[in-house]
């Protein structure tokens, strides 16, 4: 079984990341799940991207971090949307990553870490084919930094898909895509 440090997404840890959370440890999982918005929870996408950019990049670094530093190396990050950002930074940049699942966001490692993948390291991603939220040329930029990453795209527009507490959710999606993180897990 697996290690997990999950990031939430810019709703905050709403109670859809924690029934997600849940699932990974009625699965067998440990997963750590830090509040980075200490409790504040937003309706809006937009208005959680907000009071991230509010909190700014190096308040969300040393969060981010300090929710790792006392946890093993061996960790497999997961994050939701913005949270793919920091998951995938922490995989990068601190040593022993044991995988990286970026759930609703196809975040490029060199663009949020100036590095890449480290080698080994498997990665699994997951999007809706015309969510709003995905950058223009990020699909791609991923691809190219992590070849070997394993990508699944899923029909639909919205973004917390897997979220039963966003009105983005779509539950065949989120089964699909539950099903897929933990064959993902199990194979580590």
């Amino acid at each position: 079984m697996a290690q997990i440090l999950l990031f939430h997404h810019a709703l905050g840890l709403t109670p859809g990341v924690v029934e997600f959370v849940d699932a990974l440890r009625k699965a067998g999982h440990t997963v750590d799940a830090p509040d980075l918005f200490d409790g504040q929870l937003f309706e809006r996408v937009e208005d959680g991207v907000a009071h991230e950019e509010g909190l700014g990049w190096e308040e969300m670094i040393r969060r981010t971090e300090a929710a790792a530093a006392d946890l093993p190396a061996d960790l497999v990050y997961l994050g939701m949307s913005l949270g793919v950002v920091y998951g995938t930074r922490l995989a990068v940049l601190r040593p022993g990553a044991r995988g990286l699942i970026g759930l609703y966001s196809p975040i490029p490692p060199e663009s949020v870490a100036g590095a890449a993948l480290p080698a080994g390291v498997p990665a699994q991603y997951h999007w809706m084919q015309g969510d709003p939220w995905v950058d223009e040329g990020a699909p791609e930029a991923l691809v190219a930094q992590v070849p070997q990453a394993e990508v699944n795209v899923y029909e639909g527009d919205t973004h917390l898909f897997a979220d039963p507490s966003s009105v983005d959710f779509d539950a065949v999606a989120a089964a699909l895509a539950m099903e897929r993180i933990l064959t993902f897990l199990g194979a580590l």
